[in-house]
């Protein structure tokens, strides 16, 4: 990822005063194009693309409802969901554990696929 010019980098370099830097480092994070790093430093976050910064087991629970399964379908390998999230896959296992322990899905044991069991419910924020 490539990181941005630090605040007082810009207030040199462009001559703007500290409050118009930071806001415009807010502009980029509420679009989803930047965020914060330690240090007071700033970096990309994907080129334009909004970031879902959701946990793990949120955005996997949202594949029932977005692509529109139902109790009883086969669920994606915990494989096919490392290579769609990108990340690893015992990283996926325990998101997965926890939509078990939910009961949004249920085992299917070594080797077998797991199933939807319930259609979690959207909640909407305002």
């Amino acid at each position: 990822m490539t990181e941005l010019p630090s605040a007082a980098e810009l207030m040199r370099d462009y001559k703007v005063s500290r409050g118009v830097a930071l806001r415009a480092f807010g502009a980029l994070q509420r679009d989803g194009v930047a965020e914060p790093v330690p240090g007071g430093r700033w970096r990309v976050v994907r080129a334009g693309e909004p970031a879902d910064r959701r946990p793990l087991d949120e955005r996997i629970a949202a594949i029932i409802t977005d692509e529109g399964l139902e109790a009883g379908a086969a669920f994606p390998s915990a494989s096919v969901l490392a290579a769609r999230f990108g990340v690893s896959r015992p990283t996926v296992t325990k998101a997965l554990d926890k939509l078990e322990a939910a009961g949004v899905l249920a085992s299917g044991g070594q080797g077998k696929v797991r199933t939807v069991r319930t259609v979690p419910i959207r909640e909407e924020r305002s």
